[in-house]
């Protein structure tokens, strides 16, 4: 084992260094002048993982399981270990690890050639080592790093065996036979590129690196410079959503680290003006709590903790020196044993870490960011304040859902107004081997299981994806003023003959303890139709409002296709007026009130999914579905209130009701005005006029009151009766 205090490192930071020729010698090694107790606990990490390995021997199974099965887990330990062994190496010159190494990729070489399809191979492209190509490549990405740092060990024939036979054919499986595959515009065709490139760095293969870089036609209108052009916003959103975006930037960021490694003229964190830099922030501002918002296919145990971002932090702040990503990697509590991953720990034991600065932004999707847009609307400070998250962004590809103008919502800590994510267990070969599973077609991606408008019992573009990826939503307006902060989209064509617009807001409104969520959305359509509007979120039911007829002995379903053959319907009722109409929950210590605007004729169902769901793959959770049967066209007016606290220690709870006393909506002149009144008696209005003329003055006139105010949304405080405010 390696005592941390007596490492010996190479101090060659921030420096291009080319692919070691064939006889060069271990790397010379100085030592650590300054603490950097990150970087040594990485190390010794290291190395008992490898010695862990290196005591089992050399295991190279032929390939058998699909995820999660004993050949798929002993490859993916493989090639951490060849990773791991080569920077190890290259930090302290200890032969051992370059002979582990070596006789690791020597019995590849003898595997390699005998591979054809994968046995366990599904509905995407096979594998050679995995079942799926995509796990192949981050086999190439992260061994073809080992490699290269013990090349230059190796004698002439050893490296000719391992290049040609494992390196050589492992390239040409990712480009030339896997050519679907490696012309998309893809997370999966970006993770081919890079092993592709940066194999060709390493073996000084020219026409490996013009492939990977600029496509097979070698045209740039695939590769991997097309995919940093297209996959992602010029404000460094991905259009596959933050889980993906963290999953694609490991690719992104060790490759062009190896670009500008190998061929530092091509400036390649420059290209795009700094899209993929751009792109890493973006990527950690889409988190909450640390861990990542969870659009289209996520699952939700997903953080910052995980290697793909270790990597991308210390490539970033090796680049930049962003003291605000030194904060980052001291919540995540790892780096990576690299030079980079050196730099970092060193700097941030030497205290220069200031706060990331998780703020209010919008971020727009698509390559030139017209493609709708994710909204974030956050008060309170750093990793657990309140965060709003408005998904009004196209439909992220094949890993998209059908959830157009969708929302979350984050306090104290918590996901407090959820989204599913995915209907997967990654890994865990007895849930169909760890792959997607039929649910998440069924409930996961389908509209109603999404915090959004549900026609018909329907979603969106009649559930089809290729249809979807052609419309996206348009954002109206967005406003980080404090204590107002606004987002306002529209919706046309995923449901045909009806266009919805939503407007949300988190505002400050006397008489409350925190910001409150405003939710108005107005949908416009010339023919009747059923709409269902669910609110899914997490907590203990502690008050309904309104009297409910409720399932205690049977428990139906409330549909039979789009998602709904999934809920199980608990209750059911119809509050007359917002007084009643209301649904308190408990999440930790704090309480939730959800409060809407009931319509004529309208009812509310209580719910949860789990319906139909005989292998148990689904999570019950609970929603709240307003249902409203409409002639044509409505207004959904809804309100979120955080309140109180429960001290189950002490046994004692405050303000454990709600604040407010009524909302109603008004209708005048175009205009859509949201009255909140609370208990204490204080009056707040919320006037969204939809002109986004920041000029353009607006008029309305509540209870005698009239309101003024100009542009497309303002929160107005309303001091009396018969007065005229602004």
């Amino acid at each position: 084992m390696i005592r941390p205090a007596l490492l010996t490192l190479s101090l060659a930071l921030g420096t291009a260094q080319p692919a070691q020729a064939a006889a060069e010698p271990a790397p010379a090694t100085v030592s650590v002048a300054q603490p950097a107790p990150l970087f040594e606990e990485e190390i010794a990490r290291s190395a008992a993982f490898l010695d862990q390995m290196m005591a089992q021997g050399v295991v190279v199974p032929v390939p058998t399981d699909p995820g999660g099965g004993y050949t798929h887990e002993q490859h993916k330990r493989n090639y951490r270990a060849i990773y791991l062994g080569g920077q190890l190496f290259k930090l302290t010159g200890e032969q051992k690890y370059a002979d582990y190494v070596r006789d690791m990729l020597l019995s590849y070489a003898k595997l390699y050639p005998t591979l054809g399809d994968h046995p366990a191979k599904a509905n995407q492209n096979s594998g050679r080592l995995f079942w799926q190509v995509l796990n192949d490549a981050v086999w190439l990405v992260n061994s073809v790093q080992g490699y290269e740092a013990i090349r230059g060990t190796l004698v002439a024939a050893q490296r000719k065996q391992i290049d040609d036979q494992v390196f050589r054919r492992a390239a040409r499986f990712l480009s030339v036979d896997s050519a679907n595959t490696f012309r998309r515009i893809h997370n999966h065709a970006t993770w081919a590129a890079a092993g592709v490139g940066m194999t060709g760095y390493v073996l000084g293969d020219k026409n490996l690196v013009n492939i990977a870089l600029n496509g097979l036609e070698k045209d740039g209108k695939t590769g991997f410079l097309r995919q940093t052009e297209l996959l992602f916003s010029p404000d460094g959103y991905y259009t596959e959503g933050p889980y993906y975006q963290r999953y694609a930037l490991m690719p992104f960021m060790v490759f062009a680290d190896s670009i500008e490694r190998n061929d530092p003229s091509r400036k390649i964190f420059e290209h795009r003006d700094g899209i993929l830099l751009k792109a890493l922030l973006t990527t950690v501002q889409l988190t909450y709590n640390g861990h990542f918002l969870p659009f289209n296919d996520a699952l939700k145990d997903k953080s910052l903790r995980t290697e793909e971002l270790y990597q991308g932090v210390a490539i970033a702040y090796a680049k930049t020196r962003d003291p605000s990503l030194l904060s980052v990697a001291e919540w995540q509590g790892r780096t990576v044993p690299t030079d980079a991953g050196l730099l970092l720990a060193r700097d941030l034991a030497a205290g220069k870490a200031i706060p990331f600065d998780f703020t209010s932004k919008l971020l727009g999707d698509g390559p030139n960011g017209n493609l709708g847009a994710v909204a974030l609307l956050r008060t309170g400070s750093g990793f657990t304040g309140q965060t709003l998250v408005t998904k009004n962004s196209s439909q992220g590809m094949g890993h998209g859902h059908f959830d157009k103008l969708s929302w979350q919502y984050y306090d104290n800590g918590r996901e407090i107004v959820t989204d599913y994510g995915a209907a997967r267990f990654l890994n865990i070969e007895a849930k169909q081997g760890g792959r997607y599973l039929p649910e998440n077609e069924s409930w996961a991606k389908q509209t109603v299981a999404h915090n959004t408008l549900v026609v018909d019992e329907m979603s969106d573009f009649g559930g089809d994806a290729k249809l979807a990826d052609t419309l996206a939503p348009q954002q109206l307006y967005y406003s980080a003023t404090p204590g107002e902060q606004v987002s306002s989209a529209i919706m046309r064509g995923a449901f045909e003959g009806v266009t919805f617009t939503r407007t949300m807001a988190l505002l400050d409104v006397d008489g409350l303890s925190q910001p409150l969520v405003v939710d108005v959305m107005r949908v416009n359509s010339d023919t009747p139709h059923t709409y269902d509007l669910p609110l899914h979120y997490m907590g203990q039911i502690m008050r309904v409002g309104f009297d409910l007829t409720s399932n205690v002995t049977t428990r139906p379903v409330l549909g039979s296709a789009n998602g709904y053959q999934h809920i199980w319907v608990d209750a059911k009722g119809a509050p007359t007026d917002s007084a009643t109409a209301h649904l308190t929950w408990l999440l930790g210590d704090r309480f939730y009130t959800a409060r809407w605007v009931p319509q004529a004729g309208s009812e509310t169902i209580l719910a949860e999914s789990g319906a139909n769901d005989p292998e148990f793959n689904l999570r019950r959770e609970p929603m709240v579905i307003q249902r409203v049967n409409s002639s044509g066209s409505t207004v959904f007016a809804s309100v979120l209130e955080a309140h109180g606290r429960y001290d189950g220690a002490a046994e004692q709870t405050t303000a454990s009701d709600s604040q407010i006393k009524t909302i109603r909506i008004e209708q005048i002149d175009g205009s859509d005005v949201l009255v909140v009144e609370t208990i204490s008696g204080s009056r707040t209005a919320f006037a969204i006029s939809y002109d986004a003329d920041p000029a353009t003055r607006h008029s309305a006139k509540i209870d005698g009151t009239a309101l003024n105010w100009t542009g497309f949304a303002k929160k107005i405080d309303i001091p009396g009766r018969g007065s005229s405010h602004e």
